[in-house]
């Protein structure tokens, strides 16, 4: 075969045209280049290392297939991240809105982290989706999926992966106007535009100047009609001009309180995709990933990794803190990081087989059993969780029944309710955002619910 690795990948990009969809190809082939072939081998540059892992995974095998129908011959075809690409030092900044007069309106933003990467991103099956979605979206913007609506618990990856579309964006087209900002900022701005008189200026700044558009914590926009309004108008603005869009929530659209549903319609028109809890050997190629970051691979033994990822399962977030207060407590008791240190270091972090339950569902308790121990810590019965009664003494364990049950049980909303006499979904929202909220500011309150889930923790 005289081909060169040029001419052999041309005839198999075309063939790969026939056997996958074309947003596959475009999204993943189309950007790959060659780079070598001899010895039976060949070599194709993608953009990073997430779109390597990607392609391995996905796409080596049948490119091989390919091969050996188109070329007549085998070849085994691999994927390295292109080199120049790894060369560029990572973009830590982001390109603001600008004003008439040319100066970067930087209160509107947030700065991006260098961290969040796609480099750095983790993948496995509870964020597979996610992050497939966030990757088309950052090689093809307002193309693929627009918008891009993340969502997920707090401390799972939404943000790392929406700061890493703006991140990959930036190195490909550092003229970019991108603009990463939180709900909350967003509200604020529309508040002080109305009381400054300055809504025009607003509007120009956020519907004509912005390329990539990325809002955290869209959950906070609920019940803020005027605020909801602008965000409409900015939605479409953007839309049409085929901008793109990427939100971010803790809960999906459609199950978002006093949203209105002409927003709740369009933030579902591209993907909406979720991001869960990661099982067991994710946990740990996470805690794997964040010590090859910090170059602790040879500081933290593998046992101690995997220590942490069996007893801590909350969030990813929670997973790298566990990292950095080891490491504080070796350095504070002068000791060698073993699985006994972790185990004294992060005592109140671990809770002994939550692991086991999170990896084993056949482990789970029942929501009669989360039922039975709230009611009986917080002296009630498991029949009045399950009456029609809204009395205090029942309304407060009923709420945090319901939060165990979708925090452990992973519940859908109208499962949740019918488990609890019949309530409608609105009325779960609200139990588990109080819950919530109750836990973020009582301490007293926190420690009882996180009593009854460690009781709950335990296989009975």
């Amino acid at each position: 075969m005289d081909l060169t690795a040029k001419q052999a990948w041309s005839r198999l990009l075309d063939a790969a045209r026939s056997q996958l969809p074309d947003p596959t190809v475009r999204t993943w082939l189309d950007p790959v280049e060659p780079i070598d072939l001899k010895e039976g081998r060949l070599v194709l540059a993608a953009p990073d290392q997430f779109a390597v892992e990607w392609n391995e995974s996905k796409h080596s095998e049948l490119l091989a297939q390919l091969a050996a129908q188109e070329l007549g011959t085998a070849l085994q075809v691999t994927f390295r991240v292109q080199e120049e690409r790894t060369q560029r030092p990572q973009m830590d900044f982001f390109v603001a809105p600008t004003a008439a007069d040319g100066k970067a309106q930087a209160r509107t933003t947030r700065p991006l982290n260098e961290r969040y990467s796609f480099r750095t991103f983790v993948v496995g099956k509870s964020n597979e989706l996610a992050g497939a979605a966030a990757h088309a979206v950052a090689e093809a913007p307002g193309k693929t999926y627009n918008p891009l609506f993340i969502y997920g618990a707090t401390g799972l990856g939404k943000t790392h992966l929406m700061q890493a579309i703006a991140h990959a964006v930036l190195e490909r087209d550092a003229s970019s106007r991108v603009l990463y900002m939180g709900a909350e900022q967003f509200i604020n701005e529309v508040i002080e535009s109305i009381h400054s008189r300055t809504m025009v200026e607003f509007r120009r700044r956020y519907r004509t100047e912005v390329d990539i558009f990325l809002v955290d914590d869209v959950h906070f926009l609920e019940g803020k009609e005027m605020t909801q309004e602008e965000f409409f108008h900015t939605f479409n603005a953007l839309h049409e001009a085929q901008k793109q869009i990427v939100l971010t929530s803790d809960r999906p659209p459609t199950e978002i309180p006093g949203l209105e549903s002409r927003l709740v319609s369009r933030f579902e028109w591209g993907m909406v995709a979720d991001i869960g809890q990661p099982d067991l050997e994710h946990r740990i190629a996470i805690l794997r990933k964040k010590a090859e970051q910090d170059h602790l691979e040879l500081t933290i033994p593998d046992d101690v990794l995997r220590f942490i990822a069996e007893h801590v399962r909350s969030s990813v977030r929670e997973l790298e803190g566990c990292i950095i207060k080891l490491l504080l407590f070796a350095s504070l008791k002068h000791r060698e990081v073993t699985v006994e240190l972790a185990r004294e270091a992060l005592a109140d972090k671990i809770v002994q087989d939550a692991a086991a339950m999170a990896d084993h569902p056949a482990s789970l308790p029942s929501v009669d059993r989360v039922q039975e121990v709230v009611a009986r810590r917080w002296g009630v019965t498991p029949e009045g969780l399950r009456s029609k009664a809204r009395t205090k003494t029942l309304t407060v364990p009923r709420q945090v029944a319901m939060f165990l049950a979708r925090e452990l049980l992973g519940m859908q909303l109208v499962e949740i309710g019918q488990a609890f006499g019949g309530r409608d979904h609105s009325t779960v929202i609200h139990s588990l955002d109080k819950v919530q909220r109750e836990m973020a500011s009582d301490r007293k309150f926190r420690d009882r619910v996180e009593h009854a889930r460690r009781e709950l923790a335990h296989v009975h």
